[in-house]
């Protein structure tokens, strides 16, 4: 691993995929500070630190972002769109992690510029392998830009 230790955020809500997910990537034993949020909305204040959100040193830069498409307030979709057109965000990779297998979803979200679509296993044996497969590539394949660097 490049990293000491690695910022993922979730942005889901459903509290019980996020616990598994997080188990999940505790399982593989990489060392992350794993944080979450409950809706698209969240996600955006939690990135552009705003309200609860303000203190950098409460709210890090994640280095990658987890992101269910169906939740309440702001839709992942138009969080991802958001995040794609902002130059202090848009280089960080953006996994979407869902239940839907739409072909819709999956070509809207690769042309709104998400990194990956994963559709969540339904074992925690496979979300671990899920896991672990996205670190080995984002954390151990992948050259990911420097944070003080926009677009």
């Amino acid at each position: 691993m490049k990293k000491k230790s690695v910022v993922i955020l979730m942005a889901d809500d459903d509290t019980d995929d996020i616990m598994l997910v997080k188990d999940a990537f505790g399982k593989i034993g990489i060392r992350s500070d794993f944080r979450s949020v409950e809706n698209g909305k969240e996600l955006l204040r939690y990135l552009r630190r705003e309200g609860d959100f303000a203190d950098a040193s409460l709210s890090p830069r994640p280095d990658l972002i987890l992101l269910d498409l169906n939740m309440p307030l702001l839709l992942g979709k138009e969080a991802l769109k958001k995040i794609k057109a902002s130059d202090a965000l848009r280089s960080i990779p953006v996994v979407v992690l869902t239940t839907s297998t739409e072909e819709n979803n999956i070509s809207e979200c690769y042309c709104l510029g998400a990194s990956a679509y994963v559709v969540k296993p339904m074992g925690f044996g496979e979300l671990t392998d899920a896991a672990k497969a996205i670190v080995q590539f984002w954390f151990q394949l992948a050259e990911l830009p420097p944070v003080s660097r926009g677009c």
